[in-house]
């Protein structure tokens, strides 16, 4: 039912020292299949969910991981993430944007805390696998909420059949 992050990362193509983002981190499995990646970089993960964040904290200290910061923020904030200007070279968003309210803040967050060049893994959930969700956001009216502020499509993803996936680049 759910889709694979070590899978998905490694279709995104993280390199060891990248700086990453995790937006909407949930229970962190993206952080820390990402923490695991980037060996010299940093991950960031960002999530509204204090509960959500302690089960991260432990996570990474089970994983002995040292190189994921957990990060109480706002996604649909500007500077909700609490991330500088361009400081990160990946940003990941997977299940999050069918979630959150203010969906261009979000695009603008993400633009905001991009580097020049950065990329974004995009994952959402298929119209196919609606199940009671009923913000669900269609693949190609996601690509033009994100070509809208500025990203352009580098590629779509296998990410399963309950998702889509694509990788965009900050233009």
């Amino acid at each position: 039912m759910f889709s694979d992050p070590i899978k998905n990362l490694k279709a995104f193509g993280l390199r060891e020292d990248n700086i990453v983002a995790d937006l909407g981190a949930g229970t962190g499995y993206y952080s820390l299949a990402a923490g695991e990646i980037v060996s010299r970089g940093k991950v960031y993960a960002v999530e509204i969910q204090k509960d959500f964040l302690s089960k991260i904290k432990n996570k990474i200290n089970e994983a002995r991981l040292h190189n994921i910061e957990t990060i109480w923020g706002n996604v649909e904030k500007i500077g909700g993430t609490k991330i500088a200007d361009n400081a990160v070279d990946a940003v990941i968003a997977s299940n999050i944007l069918f979630q959150v309210e203010d969906k261009e803040k979000f695009i603008d967050e993400t633009r905001r805390i991009l580097k020049p060049k950065g990329r974004v893994l995009f994952i959402d959930w298929a119209e196919s696998s609606i199940m009671g969700r009923t913000s669900i956001i269609p693949k190609d009216k996601a690509r033009i909420m994100f070509e809208k502020k500025g990203f352009i499509l580098e590629r779509e993803i296998d990410v399963g059949e309950h998702h889509y996936g694509m990788i965009l680049v900050k233009n």
